[in-house]
């Protein structure tokens, strides 16, 4: 059995008004424990920087262009971990004791499964992680986030919800849940 739930990310105030796009994310958990995530970028009217394909493999920096992220930390610690994921197929994983101080090293986890596909006007990443590539806990806290990069240059940042100030995904934006009850939002 697969539970689902649908979210839409908001862009941050600065974004320049080039970029508007819209980003729809859905989340499955599959019966294996596995988290699907599926993220869809709408509204492609201008040229968007899109990582070329490479072999799928670990690398740092993707949050420097187009890329799209999820957080996931056991639910009442302020530890947590960050996952990016680019559409050429390439991820990285970090580990955090509390906002913004990162773990030495990376965690030890099974690699993602990443798949893109890009019509004329929408830019999909799918993403399944492994239970076992989740930070360990009976109840995880989630946050979702997007950086876009335009042909230009110019970076628009999108997130479930954003922190006053300037863009930051490590503060706040933990808003969905994922526990005993499934995938839900959090209260």
């Amino acid at each position: 059995m697969t539970q689902s739930i649908h979210v839409a990310l908001a862009a941050h105030r600065t974004n320049p008004p080039r970029l508007h796009q819209r980003i729809d994310v859905t989340l499955s958990l599959r019966a294996d424990g596995a988290l699907h995530v599926d993220y869809a970028i709408r509204g492609l009217n201008l040229d968007l920087r899109v990582p070329t394909p490479h072999a799928p493999a670990p690398a740092d920096a993707l949050w420097q262009t187009t890329c799209c992220e999820l957080f996931a930390g056991p639910a009442g610690e302020t530890g947590y971990r960050e996952f990016n994921f680019s559409f050429s197929g390439q991820w990285a994983v970090y580990d955090f004791h509390d906002v913004r101080q990162r773990a030495p090293g990376h965690p030890d986890c099974p690699a993602p499964i990443l798949r893109t596909q890009r019509t004329e006007d929408r830019l999909r990443l799918e993403v399944t992680l492994p239970r076992a590539a989740l930070p360990a806990g009976p109840a995880l806290r989630l946050a979702l986030s997007a950086v876009l990069e335009a042909a230009g240059g110019q970076h628009g940042y999108w997130a479930l919800a954003h922190p006053p100030g300037k863009p930051d995904f490590h503060r706040g934006g933990f808003l969905l849940a994922l526990g005993h009850g499934g995938l839900r939002p959090r209260r």
